[in-house]
């Protein structure tokens, strides 16, 4: 099977109900699953799609031919222990912030002043020094209610964001990985550190769970994105979650990887988007996409040159490989190409609501 192109998306999986975008009653219910720079990236894209309750599409400031997400939900990871996320992990035995803060002000009205504070990082002080006034927030209004989870929906009413944002897990759990020699790394920065190769990823305990919201919001998504991010840090981690792979499994929703544009020395070197694929499904034990987004367009040489001397580069698109393993590829140009390498949040969002609002499952 030949690779849909982004301006004729493929046709989804039978059974999704059309949705016009003419109507302020109907819309998209989509879950991006991730964490770091790559999810909070896709959702500022995202954002901009969301119809609130009660608005008109006037007032929303979308397309009128455009599809409108309803409901939008941002499933995030939660083992980071570096910066000012594990030192508020070591010292309040709470879960980390720092991703989940990035979601909230890309949901959030960027230009607004309290997204700006959420942004801030303290420049100076021994104790304030490195700190992000989100997460210390985030800090604080856990120490209140007690609460996590009751926290982030707190926080996230503060900014107006438009989409709900859950951990993927409460529990605080460690990230452990098993090298290629056999040694065994505890933590996500020293793993990220360490030199070897990851074969394969932990959670300690290993019986963590996800929210019965999150499970429920796959339940009832029309679209379901995973990635883009670090391959074992930011997306494996997350569907090591116990029920979640399952949850995918069954989903009815279209589920979509959004593949990375460049490799990460430490992550994913040399692995091409299929093994990008090929490793993730090592770890669910069972096939979860429909669709693979992958970048086909070339970069500028002055871009490849810098990324070659972190000992990193452009992943390979080994476009048949994917379809083999039967997942529609849907290939285009879907990069920003500035001083760092991101995805064009609008191009993607596009790419990814067309594949549902066009045609029916």
């Amino acid at each position: 099977m030949s690779p849909a192109e982004i301006e004729t998306p493929a046709e989804t999986k039978p059974g999704n109900e059309l949705k016009s975008a003419g109507s302020t009653s109907a819309g998209l219910r989509v879950v991006a699953i991730g964490g770091g720079t790559g999810l909070s990236t896709l959702l500022r894209g995202l954002r901009r799609s969301v119809l609130l309750p009660g608005q008109t599409l006037p007032e929303s400031g979308i397309n009128i031919n455009e599809p409108v997400i309803s409901d939008l939900a941002a499933v995030v990871t939660v083992t980071d222990d570096g910066g000012s996320s594990g030192r508020l992990r070591r010292d309040f035995n709470m879960l980390p912030p720092g991703d989940l803060r990035n979601c909230m002000v890309a949901l959030s009205e960027e230009e607004d002043v309290l997204a700006q504070l959420f942004r801030h990082r303290f420049k100076s002080g021994d104790a304030l020094g490195g700190h992000n006034f989100g997460n210390l927030f985030l800090a604080a209004l856990t120490e209140l209610t007690g609460d996590f989870a009751h926290a982030i929906q707190l926080a996230s009413k503060i900014l107006s964001t438009r989409g709900r944002i859950y951990p993927v897990t409460t529990a605080n759990a460690t990230l452990v990985a098993r090298m290629d020699d056999g040694s065994i790394v505890k933590g996500e920065t020293s793993i990220t550190a360490s030199r070897r190769r990851i074969a394969e990823l932990m959670l300690d305990p290993p019986y963590a769970e996800a929210m019965p919201e999150t499970i429920e919001a796959i339940e009832r998504a029309d679209l379901i994105s995973i990635g883009p991010g670090s391959l074992y840090t930011s997306i494996i981690t997350n569907l090591l979650v116990k029920e979640l792979p399952k949850a995918l499994a069954r989903a009815k929703g279209t589920r979509v990887y959004v593949c990375n544009l460049m490799s990460q020395a430490n992550e994913s070197l040399d692995l091409t988007a299929a093994q990008h694929i090929e490793k993730i499904y090592e770890h669910t034990g069972a096939p979860i996409f429909d669709y693979a987004l992958v970048n086909t367009a070339p970069f500028s040489a002055e871009t490849i040159a810098r990324y070659a001397a972190e000992g990193a580069g452009p992943i390979a698109a080994d476009v048949a490989r994917i379809e083999a393993m039967g997942v529609h590829c849907i290939t285009g140009n879907f990069a920003s190409e500035e001083n760092v390498v991101r995805h064009d949040a609008m191009v993607v969002t596009r790419a990814l609501l067309g594949l549902v609002a066009k045609s029916g499952t």
